[in-house]
């Protein structure tokens, strides 16, 4: 039987653990071959461990597993000629362009730099210059084959609500991270105006805390064990769970790249288990 995403090709980046791979398996699994890109290295100012080599490989290996190609390398999404050097090889060999996930992401929010200017640069130059450079690179390919196509920007529900709430919690990086996070439906929206007529959708997606590397790590678990009483309240999700699972987003993002939604542009949808309710 085929799947959802049967002869498609999916560009992912942040691809080697935590939504992004989860994105990748699951969209082979639905039939789609995959292109990859991972920075694979820590950025100044994100206090937690990030990605690593031996992570791409894993996920290289998983998805092949599934019997599905995959193209996948190093690359950082502020660098837009490393990501066009993958984006390019992959085409070549994959042959199609279908599918954008801009996945890649940092959270530089707590800890003792999180209150710098990297911090702040961090969160900006990845969760916003990082997806444009992203799409810049996408939709010109996704216009030439004329068969239309879908593009989605891993959001947050940071992009709507505070997640700021004394000033004991804030920081350069929760204000970098919610700044581009809510700069990226703006973006979305711009990029799914203009590209409308060429049937090429631009959606974003917001989730609450996902139960990743990102999340869970020492930095989380510190600032939590620290925070003032209203400051946990910015993480209450009204279905009672602590985290989503990855493959909660995933489970969107199949939605959104597969016919399913060749009507939906322009939109945002969150997965939060309620957070943004209250």
């Amino acid at each position: 039987m085929a799947g959802r995403l049967e002869g498609k090709v999916a560009f992912i980046t942040g691809v080697a653990r935590g939504q992004g791979r989860s994105h990748a398996v699951r969209f082979a699994e639905e039939g789609a071959d995959i292109i990859g890109v991972d920075i694979c290295a820590q950025v100044p100012g994100v206090e937690y461990p990030m990605a690593n080599r031996e992570d791409l490989d894993e996920t290289i290996n998983m998805v092949e597993k599934t019997g599905r190609r995959i193209v996948a390398d190093v690359a950082d999404v502020r660098d837009r000629a490393a990501m066009a050097a993958v984006l390019n090889r992959g085409v070549d060999e994959l042959g199609r362009l279908d599918t954008v996930i801009c996945n890649a992401g940092v959270m530089p929010s707590y800890g003792p730099t999180s209150d710098s200017m990297a911090a702040w640069n961090a969160a900006v130059d990845v969760l916003l210059t990082g997806q444009m450079h992203t799409i810049e690179l996408a939709w010109p390919r996704l216009v030439e084959q004329a068969e239309g196509g879908s593009i989605v920007i891993t959001s947050s529900m940071a992009a709507l609500r505070p997640m700021m709430r004394t000033l004991e919690g804030r920081t350069l990086g929760v204000l970098g991270y919610s700044a581009a996070k809510a700069a990226v439906v703006n973006l979305a929206r711009n990029y799914a105006s203009v590209l409308a007529e060429h049937r090429i959708r631009v959606n974003t997606v917001h989730p609450t805390g996902v139960r990743t590397p990102m999340v869970e790590n020492d930095m989380i678990e510190s600032h939590f064990a620290d925070a003032t009483e209203q400051d946990l309240l910015a993480l209450n999700n009204p279905i009672p769970v602590d985290l989503v699972e990855a493959s909660d987003i995933t489970d969107m993002m199949v939605f959104l790249a597969s016919d399913e939604s060749k009507m939906v542009t322009g939109s945002y949808f969150p997965v939060d288990a309620g957070a943004t309710l209250r």
